[in-house]
């Protein structure tokens, strides 16, 4: 057995009511003038973390919006400089701690990060920007949060359908970890542990969404999956969410739970171990199906179609997909892009291609 296993130096605390640690938090870093992120939505949640911080609060930025374009990283990194902040609180899912990771990216400064989705950015060393209708991704330890706190009960309120969409995603962080070349045992066991609570926890959120244990059992299993994917190389499955999401402006977890099926179809006879450590998880013979099966039981998108693409969308993508070199257990071929992606479009069972 040969492998690497570099930790990814960050505090995580995790409880009911974990919010209320901010304080502790900023001061063990020795953070006096915190810009707290969010989106639009959440400028109510912003306020209380700012009262929380009191005067450690440099300013509240609540202009997050997903895929992160490149304007308003830029706003934001103008905002941290003008209120001499030391740091950021992220406050939200995907979307605004991707608006912290591009601050830190720019000015160095240090993220701390409350996630209110299943997303797992809060978890990894990568950033993405959105600029011309193509998202860059990169990573780079500055941007990795330096403390996460994980607070089930602002997730109570998660709408039930964005809860399945945002643990989609976070499925397919771990099932990308399972086959990545970077994988290691710590890794592929937090993977495998991060989709069996998924596959349990969300099937229980749509009946009783606001059951503080079921929650915290959903974000549990994103701090695995997150974790996952921070310590290991994505793949086709990332590459095609983040062409589609750049290009098409999609919605982020939704693109995920529909293309999660199709992408594990398509690498499936390349990544056995990945697919015994899945069936374990699941309870199933057929991962990809049971994902796909799980997707149609939670009433999340099943197709590229329903999130407006048509199929005069599928040549910029392929083309976009293919033109820079990443890793993949299966060679990705044009026809075999072609047919996963038509697969998708109409939401068809998932098939090994």
């Amino acid at each position: 057995m040969n492998f690497t296993y570099q930790a990814l130096p960050m505090r995580v605390v995790f409880r009911l009511g974990a919010i209320a640690a901010l304080p502790e938090e900023a001061d063990l870093l020795g953070l006096r003038r915190l810009l707290v992120l969010s989106t639009p939505g959440h400028e109510g949640r912003a306020a209380t973390v700012a009262d929380l911080l009191g005067e450690r609060t440099a300013g509240v930025h609540t202009y997050a919006v997903m895929h992160v374009p490149v304007e308003v990283a830029r706003r934001a990194v103008e905002v941290a400089r003008s209120a001499s902040a030391d740091g950021c609180v992220a406050v939200g899912g995907g979307s605004t701690i991707g608006l912290g990771k591009a601050i830190a990216l720019e000015l160095s400064l240090p993220i701390i990060a409350v996630p209110t989705t299943y997303a797992g950015s809060e978890m990894t060393p990568v950033w993405g920007v959105t600029e011309e209708g193509a998202k860059r991704t990169g990573r780079d330890h500055k941007v990795l949060p330096r403390s996460v706190v994980y607070d089930p009960e602002l997730t109570l309120s998660l709408p039930v359908a964005l809860s399945a969409a945002s643990g989609m995603n976070a499925i397919a962080h771990a099932v990308e970890a399972l086959y990545a070349p970077d994988a290691s045992p710590i890794v592929s066991l937090m993977a495998e542990e991060g989709v069996r609570a998924f596959a349990a926890a969300l099937p229980a959120i749509a009946d009783a969404p606001r059951d503080p244990a079921v929650r915290a059992a959903a974000l549990y299993g994103a701090w695995l999956c997150g974790a996952a994917l921070g310590a290991t190389t994505m793949s086709l499955h990332h590459k095609l969410c983040h062409v589609l999401g750049g290009a098409l402006n999609l919605p982020h977890a939704e693109t995920h739970a529909v293309l999660l099926p199709h992408v594990l179809a398509y690498n499936a006879d390349a990544a056995p171990q990945a697919m015994t450590a899945l069936r374990k998880a699941l309870g199933a013979d057929d991962p990809a199906l049971a994902l796909y099966a799980l997707s149609g039981q939670l009433g999340t998108p099943t197709s590229l179609a329903e999130l407006g693409v048509g199929e005069e969308d599928l040549e910029r993508v392929v083309e976009q997909a293919l033109s820079a070199s990443y890793t993949n257990p299966r060679e990705v071929t044009p026809e075999g892009l072609r047919a996963l992606l038509q697969g998708a479009l109409h939401g068809q069972p998932p098939v090994s291609i």
